[in-house]
């Protein structure tokens, strides 16, 4: 893995933003829409040929091939001074160290004072809820200063993937660093969320003081708003035909309000979910569940995620 630089670029204490592939794509569409927005010009690339492992050939009018490997670009915008990071696949293990070093590497020899990474935050809530932008970073000055922007900061969890690592491995080397995260609801983590992404953009151009045009989000979220207000009726039919029954959560009383039926079916699902990690004896429980509300498909990664030899995961 390398690091190849088309030219160098001449920068004043730089901002340096990263976007990869995650739930919802919430992250990087927020990062490469802003990338887009603002006119960005591609510097240099990480070479990380060597850690790509096809899963899988590309079909094209009926010619197999292997799929091209993953894109890991670094671009630049003035005005402010910003250089941006986008890749197209996450790596986990020894690669994914390597490559935050190398991304912290560049920081560090352009004199990067901060660095945002975005994510997404998975969270029992119904796509009409308003999207919130929870906020996590590497020193207290740094996360107070998030709040003013309409960020909440998160009071404890974790961040996953390459968005929590590159704030561990740069704030370990001195640079100030946060991740920004847009709450999505948990049974669409598999489908593209642009209202998640919008919302980061919107925090991102008050935190960076740029002007930038939301309207390219318009259709794409009329779009998603449309698949997810028919998954969210089929779970009110499907628990109208049940007749509401079912074991209920502890903490939901009576009857449940038709509007409410989505956050109780997805309370419902997450705590099966928590009970299976545990006993797999569960796990035909949470699958009729699942099937009952018609979202085993949006699930279908999660729940084979349960039955990984842990040898595999590092558990």
């Amino acid at each position: 893995m390398k690091v190849r630089l088309h030219r160098d670029i001449g920068m004043k204490k730089p901002t340096l933003l990263a976007g990869w592939p995650g739930m919802g794509n919430v992250g990087v569409g927020a990062v490469d829409y802003l990338r887009r927005e603002l006119g960005t010009e591609v510097f240099g690339e990480i070479d990380m040929s060597e850690h790509f492992t096809p899963e899988a050939i590309v079909v094209e009018e009926g010619i197999a091939k292997l799929p091209e490997v993953p894109i890991n670009s670094f671009s630049l915008a003035h005005s402010p001074d910003l250089i941006f990071f986008l890749s197209e696949a996450q790596v986990s293990g020894p690669a994914a160290l390597q490559l935050t070093n190398l991304i912290v590497d560049m920081a560090e020899k352009y004199g990067v004072e901060r660095i945002y990474t975005c994510a997404a935050f998975a969270v029992p809530t119904s796509f009409s809820d308003e999207t919130r932008i929870l906020g996590v970073a590497t020193d207290e000055k740094l996360r107070d200063s998030l709040t003013p922007h309409g960020a909440e900061i998160l009071g404890q969890g974790i961040v996953s993937g390459l968005n929590g690592l590159l704030l561990g491995v740069a704030g370990s080397r001195g640079i100030e660093s946060a991740c920004l995260l847009a709450t999505i609801p948990q049974y669409a983590i598999s489908l593209p969320n642009p209202r998640g992404s919008r919302a980061l953009v919107e925090t991102l151009s008050t935190l960076l003081g740029v002007s930038v045009d939301l309207s390219g989000f318009d259709d794409p979220v009329k779009q998603m708003v449309e698949v997810m207000a028919q998954i969210e009726e089929r779970m009110r039919a499907a628990f109208t035909d049940r007749g509401g029954e079912g074991e209920a959560d502890e903490d939901l009383e009576g009857s449940v309000d038709k509007e409410e039926v989505p956050h109780y079916v997805m309370r419902r699902i997450d705590q099966l979910f928590q009970e299976v990690a545990s006993n797999r004896d569960k796990a035909s429980q949470l699958k009729e569940e699942l099937d009952r509300w018609g979202l085993y498909q949006l699930y279908e990664d999660r729940f084979l995620d349960l039955f990984r030899d842990r040898s595999e995961t590092g558990e």
